[in-house]
């Protein structure tokens, strides 16, 4: 086992033992919008040092959503963790989450403390994850070509049939792309750039990790990703680089959220407390993933992207973490861009 990995499950295991008085029962079911690595990490250790069975089913947030809105009548989730922090939004603003408020708030970064206040604490940031561009560096020195920098350089005529980004009706990460272009250039302007943008888009994928991962493995030259997902490509040994926007780029609040009227309530309410500790939010880079956590006691790993460093805008998380924004905006886009003749 890696180092790493081994430091961060013995400090969790060591916390999960010394705050549970006794073995928990029963078992909570979460929906996990993170890699499957950080996921299963998360559910084998909390199961061993607490006795609770956990039930893990991986959604990217727009699906997991959609399955909680499915499940309105009769929740069968108690969980959701992780995902872009806008569909978090929208699960609070349409009463399918809980109201909660952790006694660990004090001790969370601002960004998160303020998602579980514009969700009225029905949900709460647990991670921080810039987005700009992942590349194949060998494919571009193949085709000689220079690596993105802006949101401009993706329209250039030579990555045509060169890039993916993912469907915004099913992912977080391209919704967050769309919400960022429109909050930098205007509703209008941003739609052009995008109708632009489409002949340079070899595929639209469900996933928002797809696009980077076909750019590690060199079947497309260049991916519209959070910065994270492509240094957790780099780390596993592919050739591929990031750049943040110089125009300005948003960020994603990663979320958790307990879902209202679920099974196992009480269950969830002791899994979502646990998550937020120092050693329950260690997994994320013991399972490679270099998201920002948002308990300001975690270590900072210095592969992690420093929000400092980067032209961060001022992102509206409450405006476009909005039910009735965010189905415009996927609306207009599939009109417009989508389903437009090419």
């Amino acid at each position: 086992m890696h180092q790493s990995i081994r430091a961060a499950l013995s400090a969790a295991v060591l916390f999960v033992v010394s705050a549970t008085a006794a073995h928990a029962q029963g078992q909570v079911n979460v929906i996990c919008s993170v890699q499957a690595e950080w996921c299963n990490l998360m559910a084998t250790v909390y199961a061993k040092t607490t006795g609770t069975k956990v039930n893990i089913t991986a959604k990217g947030s727009g699906e997991a959503l959609a399955q909680l809105n499915a499940e309105k009548a009769n929740p069968k989730t108690d969980i959701w963790f992780g995902g872009t922090g806008d569909p978090h939004l929208q699960a609070a603003e349409q009463g399918l989450t809980l109201e909660y408020k952790s006694p660990q708030l004090a001790q969370l970064h601002p960004w998160a403390q303020k998602q579980a206040a514009d969700s009225k604490y029905r949900t709460v940031g647990v991670y921080l994850g810039p987005l700009g561009f992942g590349f194949n560096k060998e494919l571009l020195a193949k085709r000689k070509l220079k690596a993105p920098e802006s949101w401009a350089d993706l329209l250039k005529p030579e990555l045509k049939g060169e890039v993916q980004m993912a469907n915004p009706a099913s992912s977080g990460t391209a919704y967050t792309m769309i919400a960022t272009l429109v909050q930098i250039m205007g509703e209008e302007k941003a739609f052009e750039y995008l109708k632009a943008l489409h002949p340079n888009i070899s595929t639209y994928t469900r996933s928002g990790t797809a696009p980077i991962k076909a750019a590690a493995r060199g079947e497309t030259t260049v991916s519209v990703s959070f910065v994270h997902d492509v240094t957790t490509e780099a780390v596993n040994g592919f050739p591929v680089g990031s750049a943040t926007p110089s125009e300005g780029t948003g960020a994603e609040v990663g979320s958790m959220s307990i879902v209202k009227d679920g099974p196992n309530t009480e269950t969830a309410k002791k899994f979502y407390e646990w998550a937020l500790t120092p050693g329950g939010q260690q997994f994320g880079l013991a399972a490679k993933q270099f998201q920002l956590p948002s308990n300001t006691q975690v270590p900072k790993d210095p592969r992690m992207t420093d929000p400092a460093k980067i032209k961060l805008i001022n992102y509206d998380y409450a405006k476009y973490g909005a039910s009735a924004e965010r189905r415009r905006l996927i609306a207009r886009w599939e009109k417009e861009v989508q389903n437009a003749a090419r």
